[in-house]
């Protein structure tokens, strides 16, 4: 379990059992453990969104925002904001994405990307809480799987695109096998097909995703990684909400 909770301390900001600090930084062994870190993050913001519902739909959509970004320390929100910088400055330079994406200041591309999701998903996750399937269950179920394909997109992605730098997108390819990512799909589709088929959506959605930054700026990075999960949730929890 070891690159489990590597990735865990990776990915969230739960607490681990301690882990030296090589194989804390072996985050390229952890890759194939992603999906399952995505499924315990999405479970637990079921968990605060059930427990606000029973107050109003708003109030759990709320908790479970806040569960979402306290969870995951706010890295994929972050990633998001720095490629919308990079992206908007970049006009498909690679150097120029990266110089920009690596600025330590956001601005207003950043920014406003940033602000849209955490609205995005607060709309749906209210409108979730609001309907009458929204059982304690089911929420687990659905955001776990979410969670997990968001996370599962990344596998597609640095099986598929260049990685962009020597930082953490490069270690991730090293550490990701196409044959694992396959075997995986392949079970997330299983249990999807009996508890949310639509869910299925999101192998297309990740070589969408793929295909996008390797066409825009011919590569990715670990901001991309966590943009890609951010896009991959919100997506995901639209095509629940239109169900």
């Amino acid at each position: 379990m070891t690159d489990f909770f590597v990735a865990l301390r990776f990915m969230t900001r739960l607490p681990t059992p301690p882990l030296t600090a090589e194989r804390a930084a072996d985050s390229g062994a952890a890759a194939p453990w992603l999906p399952a870190v995505g499924a315990v993050v999405g479970a637990l913001v079921a968990l605060f969104v059930a427990l606000g519902a029973g107050v109003s739909p708003w109030v759990g959509a709320l908790l479970g925002v806040l569960a979402w970004v306290i969870v995951t320390g706010g890295l994929h929100l972050d990633g998001l904001g720095d490629v919308a910088d990079g992206i908007g400055a970049a006009h498909g330079n690679a150097e120029r994405f990266l110089e920009v994406a690596r600025d330590p200041h956001t601005g207003s591309f950043g920014v406003m990307a940033i602000v849209l999701q955490i609205a995005a998903k607060l709309i749906l996750l209210a409108t979730m809480a609001a309907t009458a399937e929204a059982d304690l269950v089911s929420l687990l179920v659905v955001l776990a799987l979410v969670g997990a394909w968001a996370r599962w997109g990344v596998l597609v992605i640095a099986s598929v695109v260049p990685p962009l730098g020597q930082g953490l997108a490069r270690r991730l390819a090293a550490g990701v096998e196409g044959r694992i990512a396959g075997v995986l799909g392949i079970a997330l589709t299983i249990v999807s097909l009996f508890a949310a088929p639509i869910l299925v959506a999101a192998v297309p959605l990740a070589l969408g995703l793929a295909l996008y930054w390797r066409l825009r700026i011919g590569g990715v990075n670990g901001d991309a990684h966590g943009a890609s999960i951010e896009i991959m949730e919100s997506a995901l929890l639209l095509l629940l909400v239109m169900v």
